[in-house]
């Protein structure tokens, strides 16, 4: 499969997964958990699926980037979940979620380590 292919996976696979955690984080209602958290596990495996083919294609080594970029996603993939379980925490899990968002959309284009 192309780059590009690999490429709007990722890009969509982001757009879902944080979609869905920012819902989680606006409404962590019991009768919507099951759902949510099919989605965003199915959108991070995506996520993950489509950034290391799209590392293949692009021929990109291991890099310091990547690994945090790694870490970036394993701790958005968590909040979610981390939303249902302590609800008081939702206004820093969102805060948290925009900034290392950020982050990651920086990484990508500085890849400065």
């Amino acid at each position: 499969m192309s780059p590009v292919f690999y490429h709007v996976l990722h890009v969509i696979s982001l757009l879902v997964l944080t979609g869905y955690t920012f819902f989680a984080f606006a409404g962590p209602a019991p009768a919507t958990k099951k759902k949510v958290m099919m989605i965003t596990g199915i959108a991070s495996l995506l996520m993950l699926v489509s950034g290391v083919g799209l590392m293949h294609k692009l021929a990109y080594q291991w890099q310091g980037w990547v690994i945090v970029k790694i870490v970036i996603w394993l701790a958005i993939s968590a909040f979610a979940g981390i939303a249902y379980r302590r609800p008081g925490a939702r206004g820093v899990l969102s805060a948290l979620t925009v900034l290392l968002a950020g982050v990651a959309v920086y990484l990508v284009y500085a890849k400065p380590f």
